[in-house]
């Protein structure tokens, strides 16, 4: 593993990590986005949870570097549900601008 993608890979755990809590621990800003996209409560946690959980497949894959491919599988079919919400509730591109540049 390069030192780049290192620090590249490094960069998406902290993000994720931090969407992730946020979601699970409803923070206000994930709270009201979630009632904004017209979805349940419930639907926050397990979205938390998922990215969570790719994020931990990231943390695995500094050693195992099979795992790195899983985490990004995970955390990038989640990203594409959120592109979709994004374009089917017709927030603005900016709303939509941090999915699309972690992808």
């Amino acid at each position: 593993m390069t030192i780049f993608s290192i620090i590249l890979q490094s960069i998406l755990v902290l993000m994720f990590l931090m969407a992730g809590f946020g979601k699970v621990s409803g923070s206000k800003m994930h709270v009201e986005g979630f009632k904004h996209w017209g979805y349940p409560q419930w639907f926050r946690v397990v979205t938390g949870i998922i990215e969570l959980a790719g994020t931990a497949a990231l943390i695995v894959g500094y050693w195992e570097s099979s795992w790195v491919a899983l985490g990004a599988l995970i955390l990038g079919i989640t990203g594409i549900g959120g592109i979709i919400t994004h374009i089917r509730v017709k927030d603005p591109f900016k709303d939509t601008f941090m999915i699309l540049s972690l992808r």
